[in-house]
């Protein structure tokens, strides 16, 4: 029976890091629709090179970081436990490439390849895991302390705040230190559109997003004895909860349709497995309002060029979330318990401070030694042209 079990919880956790590795389609498909065609090769390049950057410093530093193991064994010491411990690895690398994928999607369209696969590496083998430790491995005591001060600890199910606020706080120091796409904002003020340049792709992107997004959840669980259909459930109801909010707030604009599950999924990831479900649907209609909201403040009236608006819906609904799970997941709203407000309000503070610093670091080094940015020549001819010598869809055949 023994054997059985490591095989499921090997089989389980596989299938968890298979379904969140589609995620990264996801978010290559939602780039892509969003950008402009010039662009649209670019996005999906960056996404699959970022993963697989991420996979060598992650399997090399980042992993022993959060939680103090390494992977310089024999394989025979490797393949114990049906190779549990490489599925675990390979569930906690997808949710650490999804660093960099979030952070793409807020510096498209006028950001070098290159300084931007260097970040990759520097955020996810350091940045992301210094924190991933503490919230999931209780490094440096501090889940102990804040246990002490509030009598709970912190509580990040599946990564409101580890993965999806930490990556979208990293994004906005990168956004402000490249500056808006050339022409974005007029002299005079005023905002020069740049819709969407494939509302079929950007749908098809949210889709594969959501789907994934069960795997991102569900099995956070990571043993198959912990499975709960609570958090399958909790997830459907802010999905539709954040596109119903996102529905009426964003006047039909499928941009903001399609971000609004978006929005719900990464809001609900903290407290899934606490919620009752009435609990989730509000909770993903709050992020869907934030959502819209933010998204619309920070282009508007802020003019912080974020393209895909990845810090309203990563950093500000991720940070909801996590405070979120200290409210819904309480007994008094119908939650299981087991969380405070206080606690989550001290964690979530602590990672969002600690990507602030480390995206302006990061990037701010950068910046000033290798550079940031395309040229204005490059950027004007898109980063298709000038990084990959290409473009999405060539205007014409050459028939021999």
């Amino acid at each position: 029976m023994d054997a059985l079990k490591q095989g499921a919880d090997a089989l389980f956790i596989l299938l968890g890091a298979i379904m969140v590795l589609a995620m990264h389609a996801g978010f290559a498909f939602l780039e892509l629709g969003t950008v402009r065609k010039k662009n649209q090769v670019n996005a999906l390049v960056k996404i699959l090179v970022d993963f697989s950057v991420s996979t060598i410093v992650y399997f090399l530093v980042g992993y022993g970081v959060a939680y103090g193991t390494h992977f310089f064994v024999s394989a025979t010491e490797l393949s114990a436990r049906s190779g549990y411990d490489l599925m675990k690895f390979f569930f906690l690398l997808t949710f650490a490439a999804a660093i960099p994928a979030i952070i793409s999607g807020g510096i498209a369209e006028r950001a070098k390849f290159w300084p931007q696969l260097i970040a990759t590496a520097v955020i996810v083998g350091l940045v992301y895991p210094f924190f991933e430790g503490i919230a999931w491995n209780k490094h440096f005591g501090i889940q102990d302390w804040i246990a002490s001060v509030t009598g709970h600890e912190f509580h990040d199910f599946a990564g409101s705040v580890v993965v999806h606020a930490v990556g979208g706080w990293l994004a906005l120091p990168a956004v402000l230190l490249l500056g808006a796409r050339r022409n974005r904002y007029r002299g005079d003020g005023s905002l020069a559109a740049h819709p969407p340049s494939n509302i079929p792709f950007l749908a098809l992107g949210a889709w594969v997003l959501c789907v994934g997004w069960f795997g991102f959840n569900v099995m956070s669980a990571q043993t198959i004895d912990k499975i709960s259909g609570l958090v399958a459930v909790n997830s459907v109801m802010a999905m539709v909860g954040g596109t119903l909010v996102a529905l009426a707030m964003g006047r039909n604009d499928p941009g903001f349709v399609y971000n609004g599950p978006l929005a719900g999924l990464v809001a609900v990831c903290a407290g899934s497995d606490l919620m009752h479900p009435i609990g989730a649907l509000v909770v993903g209609g709050v992020a869907g309002a934030i959502f819209v909201a933010m998204f619309t403040l920070t282009q508007n009236k802020w003019k912080i060029d974020d393209v895909l608006g990845v810090w309203p819906l990563h950093g500000l609904c991720g940070t909801w979330g996590g405070i979120a799970a200290g409210i819904f997941g309480t007994q008094a709203l119908g939650g299981i318990g087991g969380v405070n407000l206080g606690a989550q309000l001290i964690g979530t503070v602590m990672g969002v401070v600690w990507a602030l610093l480390g995206g302006a670091v990061v990037y701010g080094v950068l910046k000033k030694t290798v550079g940031l940015r395309l040229s204005q020549e490059e950027e004007f001819d898109g980063a298709d042209l000038s990084i990959h010598h290409i473009s999405a869809t060539p205007e014409r055949e050459v028939n021999w």
